[in-house]
């Protein structure tokens, strides 16, 4: 048995932003060559993939338990969202690789302790990239401290959540006017067609499976911190008030319209599999009408391929040509009788 070579770990990252101004700046990347512990200006901290020191560090740093990768995982609402050591930390589902065919849920973990923000990830959705790059110019993004860059985080992910939405009612629209096509001069949808049709729903259908995932975790994460927000008796600005209140709104218009969506899909998909269905019966039905049509020649020549002595015509010099005419009159009148009953 020939052993496996070790596979390649994903790169890890450990970056650090601290406020400058009204904007954020990277302040350290990767554990400082000493090993000092010193949080000093940062009000993030974003673990990507990290490695086991990586995640010792932050502990000591700020003097918390992270969750393992396995513990994120869990779908327990209470392994997702609680209180230790002073912090909390609520896990939410981030869709990636949205533009791809094969779009990936992995949990993301936010972490608040005072006002530092930490968050862990396995997966690089393309809602962070953004965040960084617009929170890295001057007077873009309330970035004062940590709950205002994670609820600018969950806005990003709103944002690539309502364009893949968006995606996916232009692709249901083209396979509505594929599968529904009107006009004279327009042929009816193939089978070739109709099959392409259905990977296009299911592709559809499983994104938009992972866009309400996503966006009803992001709903729990956004009540429950307003709940420990009341409880704490913290005093919320209305501006962080306003803005949750957005994120609430925005998070229920787009779960009604993947809701929406997702009605329409099973509709297409209903629709496409009637479609085929109707199809292969106007086959059957051809091949049925056929049989019938040919079913009297067949019995004409049965009769006149019989050798019998005192067959009429065996000796008349038109029984052939009378044989074949009677073939195929009798073909015509059964196909004339199912067109006037419009089985045709």
């Amino acid at each position: 048995m020939v052993a496996r070579p070790p596979q390649p770990r994903e790169t890890s990252m450990l970056r650090s932003y601290r406020r400058e101004n009204s904007h954020i700046v990277l302040e350290q990347e990767g554990i400082p060559p000493d090993g000092v512990f010193s949080l000093g200006s940062s009000v993030w901290i974003d673990l990507y993939n990290p490695a086991p020191q990586d995640n010792r560090y932050v502990e000591q740093l700020l003097g918390i338990a992270l969750p393992t990768r396995e513990e994120m995982q869990e779908i327990e609402v209470s392994a997702r969202l609680y209180q230790e050591d002073g912090a909390e930390f609520m896990t939410l589902t981030a869709v990636s690789s949205l533009e791809s065919d094969e779009p990936i849920n992995s949990p993301i973990t936010f972490v608040l302790k005072g006002s530092t923000l930490v968050t862990m990830r396995y997966a690089e959705p393309k809602a962070f990239a953004n965040f960084v790059t617009r929170a890295q110019r001057p007077n873009n993004l309330p970035v004062a401290n940590g709950e205002q860059i994670m609820m600018g985080l969950i806005e990003s992910q709103l944002d690539r959540l309502a364009d893949a939405l968006e995606r996916v009612g232009t692709n249901i629209d083209q396979v509505s006017r594929q599968v529904f096509r009107k006009g004279k001069m327009k042929a009816a949808p193939s089978s070739d067609d109709l099959q392409t049709a259905i990977e296009q729903i299911g592709q559809d259908g499983d994104l938009l499976t992972k866009v309400r995932e996503s966006l009803v975790s992001i709903n729990r994460v956004l009540t429950y911190h307003s709940n420990v927000d009341q409880q704490a008796d913290k005093k919320v600005t209305k501006d962080a008030k306003a803005r949750t209140k957005v994120l609430y709104r925005d998070v229920v218009a787009l779960t009604d319209q993947a809701t929406f969506l997702s009605s329409k899909v099973n509709f297409l998909l209903d629709a496409t599999l009637g479609l085929i269905n109707l199809q292969q019966n106007q086959i059957i039905k051809i091949f049925s009408v056929a049989a019938v049509v040919f079913l009297p020649p067949t019995l004409v020549a049965s009769i006149y391929g019989m050798n019998f002595e005192d067959m009429p015509e065996l000796k008349w010099l038109f029984g052939y040509p009378f044989a074949l005419g009677l073939m195929v009159v009798s073909a015509i009148l059964p196909y004339l009788y199912f067109k006037q009953r419009r089985w045709l």
